[in-house]
């Protein structure tokens, strides 16, 4: 398994990397895999990919900043605090990472 979190093949830089990025539904896994260990009351499969996160999950500004610090640790990603504002739902925070682990 490769050190880089979104290979899926065996490699171990993200520079180098010749595996596969992973798909939507393992991206998926991740965040809500982060999601509850900041909110283990949350249930996984009743979010709504339109509607906004932290409200769906009565999360604080701690736990939204935690839970986006614990996708940059996770993933690798950078998360500007400029873009904190355009991660406002489930689909948001998809589309962001997604496109930077391309």
């Amino acid at each position: 398994r490769c050190f880089w979190r979104s290979c899926a093949t065996g490699c171990n830089s993200r520079k180098n990397c010749k595996g596969k990025s992973m798909n939507q539904d393992e991206l998926r896994k991740i965040v809500l895999a982060t999601l509850l260990s900041i909110a283990p009351e949350v249930e996984a499969d009743e979010l709504r990919d339109d509607k906004p996160l932290r409200t769906q999950v009565d999360l604080d500004s701690m736990d939204w900043l935690n839970f986006l610090l614990g996708l940059h640790e996770r993933l690798a990603v950078d998360i500007p605090e400029a873009d904190y504002a355009k991660l406002v739902t489930l689909k948001d925070v998809l589309t962001f990472l997604g496109a930077r682990l391309r």
